[in-house]
């Protein structure tokens, strides 16, 4: 058997990024302001079985399925980013959504070979839609869905997806994130890079027509993710580029004052971490 290929290590491993015992409940609603996971405890789970039958059969033993998930957010909040994903695929389907979060993670800022990268996306794709089909109220079996779809299209090229019909999946699996979680900041972050996206790659009539991209709405979404979680640095680094993306050099210097936002972020954990620096290094080049 062939040994399994390792991932690259996190570069910024610090103390404060490990939430051991009761550390990581307290500080839980700061650490997923962004994804609006609820934390997994058994009481957590069993809610979450009741929303969605279909987990049941991946249900048998809560209390351990909370300890093994809270173990697997352990690992993935201090950057073992590997060690997260196997974890949370160790417990089943009540763990994709950590797998899932590692591997984006991972494969958007740590994998620098491209058919590497996308190979993830396209995993967290597949096993999005499983999850889906068992837990459709599960917001961020939809969330996910996007997110992978999303980069996955940015590496084989935006128009290209928009031409295999990615557009249309990643715009439902987001609105459909929304409709069940209306308070999650990220998917309005993806959203907000949806319309950006198509505006600049398509412009912003054919885009409009076509994809229902809008300079308004693409700016609206922003705008709520930034309200949703206020301290986070990829809401405004995303904005930077959304703006510049759909209204050119006239909104550069709002730009720039968005990565020098996002560079002064507090990080709580590594993917924050890696978001910080992302700014420092934008702003240094």
């Amino acid at each position: 058997m062939a040994k399994k290929e390792s991932w690259k290590k996190f570069p910024h491993a610090d103390k404060a990024y490990q939430y051991a015992g009761a550390a990581l409940k307290k500080n839980w609603v700061r650490l997923h302001q962004g994804d609006a996971e609820a934390f997994p405890d058994e009481a957590g789970l069993k809610a979450l079985v009741k929303a969605n039958p279909g987990l049941a059969e991946s249900a048998d033993d809560l209390k351990a399925s909370a300890e093994a998930l809270q173990e697997a957010w352990r690992l993935y909040h201090a950057g073992e980013f590997q060690k997260a994903h196997d974890a949370g695929l160790e417990v089943g389907m009540l763990g994709y959504t950590v797998a899932n979060k590692a591997a984006c993670i991972y494969g958007n800022y740590l994998e620098t070979a491209d058919t590497k990268k996308l190979a993830l996306f396209e995993e967290v794709t597949q096993r999005c839609e499983e999850l889906q089909g068992a837990a459709p109220k599960w917001a961020n079996a939809w969330y996910f869905h996007a997110y992978a779809l999303g980069r996955y299209s940015q590496g084989i090229s935006v128009v290209k997806a928009l031409a295999q019909g990615l557009g249309g999946k990643i715009k439902d699996s987001l609105s459909k994130t929304i409709k069940l979680e209306s308070g999650h900041s990220d998917a309005h972050i993806a959203f907000g890079t949806y319309h950006a996206e198509i505006i600049d790659k398509v412009g912003a009539l054919l885009g409009g027509a076509t994809y229902g991209a809008s300079k308004d709405e693409g700016v609206k979404h922003f705008k709520q993710a930034l309200k949703l979680n206020p301290e986070s640095a990829i809401a405004r680094i995303e904005y930077a580029n959304g703006l510049v993306m759909m209204f050119g050099k006239g909104r550069l210097d709002e730009a720039g004052a968005l990565y020098e936002e996002a560079a002064q972020c507090e990080p709580l954990d590594a993917m924050e971490r890696l978001d910080v620096e992302l700014a420092k290094s934008e702003l240094e080049d």
